[in-house]
């Protein structure tokens, strides 16, 4: 999502101050392979704001002002509106709570002349939001690698993010998808669980065969619908695989994580209730004052519903990459403690728990010592699924059977029924690959 400035913003509710202006651009969301994927990224990040700000009003979150997709769709938070148009919607809003209908939410849907234009160019669709402003704070990653180990900043910081997971986790939820605002203003949760991985794979043409408007009610069928799309990238991806050996490293990884799916998840969860998260929580989205209290939280584009075992603490607390945590998940491990203890702590001190009856601290501790971390991490990581796998997840599988060499003779026979004509097809896409690859390089050399 391209972002720009807007200064000097001359608007009644704010005058002076800046905003920010959200696109999505087409070459990065595979619009041109799967067209609407543009207007679904923003329809997704309006349907976060707004279930947030009717849910969660304790998050902090920047003002949503309004958006347009790029058919010429506007809408336009409420209180914004003309006063006629602004009070005809707040009468309608009363008559619909009071017969027991549901009510849109606080975005109004219109259609300014001045955004027709003789001509039909509408290009993208936008966000419009408020802009985080200095002293309202700055972005986590600027001072994360130098402060990381001050203890009183990071246990703030812990405890701001521990009661956010607990706001938004509070409310269970029927199925596992992403929430939209529809045509007519109200929220919807009928949208596929849009996520980076995703948008990521379709702009590299990739296919992953899930409907935007598909959504999923067991845990099961969602997970076996995401170990499809790792199957799908290692089919369509030219650069898939390196030679033979690996493509038996990879199919016998994905062949084993379907089998060893029902040793992650607990049954009496598969079936939900499920929670809101936002999967999208690096440092550079979270914005602290000097005491790494949590003043904002930014970028809301992949936030989505998912089983609440998929709720993990964020990757980078050790400055580490995913293939790098597995490896050596001790020095993680005991941040991730950290994390969860302080959650704990403040459970207790709210005195709330998890719209399951179980703590979220408990189901946390739980995910960890089953496996599940590492199993959710691996599905959520085209690239990193097989290093997770082989690191973390098999030697659960094998503390009493050490001699486990025949694995990657069977298993890769299991994974696809054409898996011998899948090898020899990759074997050339990856030749083509590198002949493209080299011509590129030889018609624009790199500059000394």
């Amino acid at each position: 999502m391209r972002s720009g400035t807007v200064n000097d913003w001359k608007w009644k509710q704010q005058p002076g101050r800046r905003v920010l202006l959200r696109f999505p651009l087409p070459y990065r969301v595979g619009e041109a392979f799967r067209p609407g994927n543009g207007d679904e990224k923003i329809g997704c990040e309006a349907g976060a704001y707004a279930w947030l700000q009717e849910n969660c009003s304790d998050v902090p979150i920047p003002k949503l002002y309004g958006f347009a997709t790029s058919t010429g769709q506007t809408f336009t938070r409420l209180q914004d509106l003309p006063t006629l148009a602004r009070w005809f919607q707040f009468i309608r809003r009363r008559l619909l709570s009071w017969l027991g209908h549901p009510v849109p939410t606080q975005f109004v849907r219109h259609q300014p002349a001045s955004n027709i234009s003789k001509d039909r160019v509408m290009g993208a669709g936008y966000i419009l939001i408020e802009y985080i402003e200095e002293e309202q704070g700055e972005m986590l990653s600027n001072t994360w690698s130098e402060k990381q180990f001050d203890v009183r900043l990071r246990t703030n910081f812990f405890r701001d993010l521990s009661r956010i997971f607990l706001s938004i986790t509070r409310i269970p939820l029927p199925k596992i998808g992403s929430f939209i605002v529809d045509h007519d203003g109200f929220l919807r949760l009928t949208n596929r669980p849009l996520s980076l991985e995703i948008q990521d794979l379709e702009n590299e043409e990739i296919p992953t065969d899930m409907p935007r408007n598909y959504t999923y009610s067991t845990v099961d069928s969602y997970v076996t619908d995401l170990l499809r799309i790792h199957d799908s990238r290692l089919r369509y991806q030219p650069n898939a695989i390196n030679n033979t050996g690996d493509y038996i490293y990879q199919t016998s990884a994905l062949t084993a994580m379907r089998t060893a799916f029902p040793s992650f998840f607990k049954p009496e969860l598969r079936r939900g209730p499920y929670v809101f998260m936002l999967t999208d929580l690096h440092q550079s989205n979270i914005f602290v004052d000097r005491d790494w209290h949590i003043t904002s939280l930014l970028d809301l584009e992949w936030a989505c519903t998912r089983p609440i075992e998929m709720l993990r603490t964020p990757t980078w607390l050790t400055n580490q990459a995913v293939d790098e945590i597995a490896e050596d998940a001790q020095d993680y491990g005991l941040m991730r403690s950290e994390f969860v203890d302080i959650l704990a702590a403040e459970e207790q001190r709210l005195g709330s728990t998890a719209s399951l009856g179980n703590q979220l601290s408990i189901i946390m501790k739980d995910g960890w010592k089953m496996g599940t971390f590492w199993y959710a991490l691996a599905l959520a990581s085209p690239t990193g699924l097989f290093s997770v796998f082989y690191k973390q997840i098999q030697p659960r599988f094998l503390e009493k059977c050490p001699e486990h060499d025949t694995f990657q003779q069977i298993m890769p026979w299991y994974w696809a029924q054409d898996w011998v004509n899948v090898a020899a097809s990759k074997l050339s896409d990856r030749k083509e690959y590198d002949i493209r690859l080299q011509r590129a390089f030889e018609s624009n050399p790199i500059p000394e």
